[in-house]
């Protein structure tokens, strides 16, 4: 009765400490979209800078965090994720210090090496302390807190600029991560894979690769598309891609196994998802602005007015995890991009320098129900995909292919903003924020159609056992 009790309350802390450590993480992804106008009026900084400040930390994010995943099987997982948060905490602290905008951008990236060695680990840490029997709830109860962090970034960034500075969005970490070390030290097991490894030249492929990317995008308007320093980036980085690709397939022991995409639920939820979040963080960059800068609302009001979509995870992932336990994650995460999809095209058609809320309103409802419906079963599906020994590396993945998704669905739709329009009036930001929202739907509607590669729940394959070594974490 006593191992009994001290398990279940192991579980709990477990869920609390890295459900929380995930909502830092998560909401500083776009905690920042509210306080852009804000920071672009304190420290200055033009449309590219202001990616930076975004794409700072989603793209160390994204490069990083298979590495820190990989040196959590290898080190301890509770070891690299106390160092994660640590990084993660101060990183907070130096952003809110920066006195112009090459320091932010230099911490926020900072602050993504945090998060990339924290965020991974969280899921493995948490599947090591939860019984078998109530992984699922477990995640689930995970994810919803995850999207709560995506629904509240914007609210709690406008009021926080609004009410005191934008500096309060990155100070609100440093609390959180001072509670959170020694809880995480008294309160986390130990634990570590049964067959640890690291792949340095894997890591300097994708990270080399994202970085030309995501760099040309972002300066391809500023120095034109045929400039030598943006043919150079894009060039460079495809190739360095195309490098990581071919040694995901070939070496001995790489940090992204290629093979894992030759399982259709495997391919089909991550593709779906670096498409999902490239058509939505894209959006919301633009959007975030939009309300401020074109409709004159404060920082508090965009926030307030944009929970609609990004709030709805909070009331429809209890129905659409409920629609997952009973028809399949599939159908779910098909009709969800469905609807984000829908709901982007609807904002599209009524974006103007006059546009009422009354006339958006349809479009933020019906988005935020279909990215509810998305996040309620996708950590699930990614981590019922691949065999035990292997969860750590595929959370990694999933949650570094979303980030490249954030990363370039920035870049991309900035471009198109800036090619089409621009800040000068009302209407050159309607301009070009119109052909950008289209473009980030149709990435959802691919997203959706990549979703129906995922096996259906009569088709999934047979999952691997778990042996004890992979479902008992090793004592500190």
């Amino acid at each position: 009765m006593t191992q009994r009790t001290a398990g279940r309350s192991g579980a709990v802390w477990a869920l609390v400490i890295t459900s929380v450590a995930g909502f830092m993480a998560a909401l500083d992804n776009l905690v920042v979209t509210t306080a852009l106008p804000s920071i672009r009026e304190s420290l200055g900084g033009e449309l590219a800078e202001l990616e930076w400040t975004v794409n700072a930390y989603t793209l160390t994010f994204a490069v990083l965090l298979m590495l820190g995943a990989a040196l959590g099987d290898r080190f301890g997982r509770r070891r690299l994720f106390l160092a994660g948060l640590t990084v993660f905490t101060g990183a907070s602290a130096a952003a809110a210090l920066s006195p112009g905008i090459s320091e932010l951008i230099a911490f926020r990236a900072v602050q993504g090496v945090g998060a990339a060695i924290m965020m991974p680990l969280t899921l493995t840490l948490l599947t090591a302390a939860v019984p078998p029997a109530r992984r699922g709830a477990a995640l689930g109860i995970f994810s919803a807190v995850t999207g709560l962090a995506v629904a509240s970034g914007p609210l709690i960034g406008g009021s926080l600029t609004e009410h005191l500075s934008w500096q309060w969005i990155f100070w609100l970490n440093v609390p959180i991560g001072l509670v959170l070390l020694p809880l995480a030290r008294l309160r986390l097991a130990e634990s570590h894979a049964p067959d640890p490894r690291l792949d340095i030249p894997g890591t300097l492929l994708v990270s080399g690769g994202l970085f030309g990317i995501v760099y040309g995008l972002v300066n391809a308007n500023a120095d034109g598309w045929t400039s030598p320093s943006v043919l150079t980036a894009l060039i460079t980085g495809a190739a360095l891609v195309g490098g990581f690709i071919h040694h995901g397939f070939h070496a001995k022991n790489p940090m992204l196994p290629m093979r894992l995409f030759r399982n259709r639920a495997f391919f089909g939820i991550n593709m779906a998802g670096l498409l999902m979040f490239l058509g939505m963080f894209g959006s919301i960059f633009l959007l975030s602005q939009y309300f401020q800068g074109v409709l004159g609302y404060s920082p508090t009001e965009a926030g307030l007015r944009m929970l609609p979509w990004t709030g709805m995870p909070m009331l429809v992932a209890p129905v659409a995890g409920a629609l997952s336990d009973r028809f399949g994650g599939r159908p779910v995460v098909v009709a969800g991009l469905v609807l984000q999809a829908i709901g982007l095209a609807l904002f599209a058609t009524v974006i103007g320098p006059d546009a009422s809320y009354a006339s958006q309103l349809p479009g933020l409802i019906v988005g935020g129900v279909g990215m509810a419906m998305y996040f309620a079963p996708a950590a699930s599906l990614v981590m019922s995909s691949v065999r035990p020994a292997e969860q750590g590396i595929a959370s990694g993945a999933s949650n570094a292919l979303r980030e490249v998704g954030g990363a370039l669905g920035v870049a991309v739709l900035a471009t198109v903003f800036s090619s089409q329009g621009g800040y000068e009036s009302a209407r050159s930001f309607t301009d070009g924020t119109v052909p950008a929202v289209w473009i980030g739907a149709g990435a959802v509607v691919l997203a959706a159609l990549t979703a129906l590669l995922i096996p259906g729940r009569r088709h999934a394959a047979a999952q691997a056992p778990e042996t004890a070594e992979e479902r008992v974490p090793v004592a500190a």
